[in-house]
């Protein structure tokens, strides 16, 4: 098991961790009923974050950031010699945590998506782990709530007797669910990205070569170039820029350089 603590990646402080080490945490949080804000955030993810301060903000107070893509493993072990071998995976993560949430009879809840990816997440995620206890699966309703909407979020989860919640709504918007609703939930949220999707056997994953050799961006890319040319198009070569930039301290980037958020976002 390995936690290497956190490290700053761009001003964005990010967790090195094994897949080990994020489940311990994320089942203790859970048994204890404390808030555990986790993402597993690839390159997308942290831009996402140095472009705006107010989302770096929420990050940076997420309790939990784990390196998804290869390109942040490989950014943290060049920057701070964290030596880890692999990357932490949010749809693997998702699985881990599964298996030891059945293991240890620890209810779930799965959010976000539509009622139909929820039906078959179910169903598959029941045959893989018969013994895991889906306390609820609540769809989005794809646009901001009100005040009292997210009460009656947050009541229908507490009600259901889930300890964990996956939030699965895309990124930013998962993130910024987690940072809102952490505390009033009191349990870990894990900011999952495509893991719903992945696991509902509604998109494919990368082939294994692809992603141990930090490919999956290109396949992904060719399953969805229209959504996804910026994202690695623009957003890869700039990560790269700003990632020498740090190494070579032509640029100091502060995790405290960021700014509160002005409003509740409250996606849903």
């Amino acid at each position: 098991m390995i936690d290497r603590g956190k490290h700053n990646l761009l001003g964005i402080r990010i967790s090195a961790m094994d897949y080990a080490a994020a489940v311990q945490a994320i089942l203790a949080a859970a048994r204890a009923g404390q808030p555990l804000g986790v993402s597993a955030l690839a390159v997308h993810g942290v831009m996402t974050g140095v472009m705006d301060p107010h989302h770096r903000y929420r990050l940076n107070h997420l309790e939990m950031i784990v390196p998804d893509g290869q390109p942040v493993r490989v950014g943290l072990n060049l920057l701070h010699r964290t030596q880890l071998a692999e990357r932490v995976y949010g749809p693997q993560l998702m699985l881990e945590v599964c298996r030891a949430a059945a293991a240890e009879e620890v209810p779930i809840c799965l959010f976000g998506g539509t009622s139909e990816l929820l039906e078959i997440l179910t169903q598959r995620l029941r045959i893989k782990f018969p013994e895991l206890k889906i306390a609820a699966a609540i769809p989005s309703k794809f646009r901001r709530l009100t005040p009292s909407e997210k009460d009656d979020l947050i009541d229908a989860i507490k009600n259901s007797g889930a300890k964990i919640t996956f939030c699965g709504l895309g990124c930013p918007r998962q993130e910024v669910w987690a940072f809102e609703f952490k505390d009033a939930l009191s349990m870990p949220i894990l900011a999952v990205g495509a893991a719903f999707n992945f696991h509902a056997g509604l998109l494919k994953q990368a082939p294994a070569w692809m992603q141990r050799n930090g490919l999956e961006w290109f396949y992904r890319f060719v399953q969805e170039p229209v959504r996804l040319w910026q994202r690695y198009l623009l957003l890869n070569p700039y990560y790269l820029f700003l990632l020498a930039c740090q190494w070579t301290r032509l640029r100091n980037f502060d995790p405290h350089d960021s700014l509160p958020p002005s409003e509740e976002l409250r996606y849903g």
